[in-house]
């Protein structure tokens, strides 16, 4: 096991890791079980603004170097820095579990997650350098231009609480096979596991190609101000996207935001509705508690199919198992932070004050656990579209049901939104799903299915409108982290030509 990971009368403790060695702080975060109200899960390191600068100088150092290696050079240290990366993976998950509030198997997939993301990252190295060659063009264009690509420079990689070693795996071995080194930022409330993980590899990489940082925002300005880093990548809240993109803006350091999404489920006359296809919305609604921005949030429904679908997610939401996330049987975790619970409360209760249609399941946990950011799972059927529940992000275990008379009724209402991270299309055949989704204003779209667990690994995933831009994953992820560069040799003989 890693220096890192010492066990406290808190739990863990994770330090920051800076140009190749372990660094602890007197002063510390805090981390709080959201499940057992005034339990501390453990405590990391919370850096200074010179901590921050330092890994900003790391990374800066070791950048020439690492630079210099070949994206295949590069796909070898990476694999091996990867590599029994699962030992802990049990431990990894539990910490991460109680921290967040997410049940243990989503934990373990978290991690699992970023593994395969890694992977398929190594698998584009003889795809990072290939450029292409633009010609001689007779009587036109008398160059050969070589049309390359190379590294930026330091990179800054911010993940949320809900899913943040899984997002990290987006990002990270993407900009670095590309030649960048990294500081990585976990969030301030969920640290430890993100943490945990990011040392192990770094410890396999150079001293400062990858360095971990963890801490209070108001110190992390260099992170994104600094004129040593090329670039940020940040996935979060939209309003945290808008404050990032104006820090970056004072440098004009780029940016690449996957922020949150108020994603679309359009179900036609055709849908199959057996319990596979049920099973699969259900998941796209409530894994982690509502927490993910690429779940379904809204779901329209043609109106002949409208009672299927309810009483579909009824069945399952009347087996929900509200509790502790390590806890044996246990289906749905607590909320991460109560400002979250209270937000989800608000609008469920505005909706019910509104007289929609709100239908509540489950029991919430009492002992221990009472207190915890744990809410009953809802559906609201035929809401007035007006409502927050339909208009905002609501990030909580609560969907709207809302039913449509036509087709393009439905890409109407899909469409009606500040976001474009995702959408689906639930259809039996395949050209309605084609013409539905190739309307639908977002990144991603699935047919007959939705979520993060279906995401393909390999495509290049983000959003439109307010959902951000910039794309992750695949080979465009690479590029995101690259910038282009035009070599171009005159060719005397087209020279002369064009002379006479």
């Amino acid at each position: 096991m890693s220096s890192s990971i010492a066990q406290t009368s808190a739990g863990v403790r994770t330090g920051l890791y800076i140009g190749g060695a372990e660094r602890f702080t007197d002063d510390v975060l805090q981390i709080a079980d959201p499940g057992k109200p005034g339990v501390i899960v453990g405590e990391a390191a919370a850096a200074s603004p010179a901590d921050v600068a330092d890994a900003v100088a790391a990374a800066s150092a070791a950048f020439a170097s690492w630079s210099a290696l070949s994206a295949a050079e590069r796909a070898d240290a990476m694999a091996a820095a990867i590599a029994g990366i699962a030992d802990e993976r049990d431990t990894d998950a539990a910490v991460l579990s109680q921290e967040n509030g997410k049940i243990r198997f989503e934990g373990w997939v978290d991690a699992l997650v970023f593994e395969i993301r890694w992977n398929l990252a190594l698998m584009l190295k003889d795809e990072v350098e290939k450029g292409h060659t633009l010609p001689v063009i007779p009587g036109a264009i008398p160059v050969t231009t070589e049309v390359a690509y190379q590294p930026l420079g330091v990179v800054t990689i911010i993940v949320p609480f809900n899913w943040p070693i899984a997002i990290l795996g987006a990002a990270l071995p993407h900009a670095l096979l590309a030649g960048n080194t990294a500081i990585v930022k976990p969030p301030p409330s969920a640290p430890l596991a993100t943490t945990r993980v990011v040392q192990r590899i770094a410890e396999k990489l150079p001293p400062g190609v990858l360095n971990v940082v963890t801490g209070r925002d108001e110190n992390m300005a260099e992170l994104i101000q600094s004129p040593d880093v090329a670039k940020v990548c940040f996935t979060g809240s939209v309003n945290g996207g808008k404050r990032i993109m104006q820090m970056a803006a004072q440098t004009l350091t780029r940016v690449t935001l996957e922020l949150g999404g108020n994603d679309a489920a359009v179900f036609l006359e055709d849908a199959i509705l057996d319990d596979t296809h049920l099973d699969r919305l259900y998941a796209a609604i409530y894994d982690t508690t509502g927490q993910i921005c690429m779940n379904a949030k809204r779901v329209f429904v043609h109106r002949s199919r409208l009672d299927e679908v309810v009483a579909g997610l009824e069945a399952r939401l009347e087996k929900v198992v509200i509790g502790y996330g390590l806890d044996e049987g246990t289906t749905m975790g607590p909320l991460h932070q109560p400002a979250q619970k209270a937000f989800v409360q608000e609008i469920i209760q505005e909706a019910k004050d509104a007289g929609a249609d709100v239908r509540e399941y489950g029991t919430l946990p009492g002992g221990e656990l009472a207190g915890g950011n744990f809410l009953r799972p809802a559906i609201v059927v035929d809401p007035d579209p007006s409502l927050r529940v339909v208009t905002q992000e609501q990030f909580g275990p609560v969907i709207p049901i809302i039913p449509f008379d036509s087709e393009e009724e439905a890409v109407a209402l899909a469409n009606d939104t500040w976001g474009g991270l995702c959408g689906s299309v639930w259809t039996a055949s395949p050209e309605s799903a084609q013409r539905v989704g190739s309307q639908l204003v977002c990144g991603y779209v699935w047919v007959n299915d939705h979520g993060a667990t279906r995401l393909d690994l390999r495509a290049p995933f983000g959003g439109m409108k307010q959902s951000g831009f910039g794309r992750e994953q695949g080979i465009e992820g690479v590029r995101a982290f690259q910038d282009t560069r035009s070599i171009a040799t005159i060719d005397p003989e087209a020279l002369a030509a064009m002379a006479h």
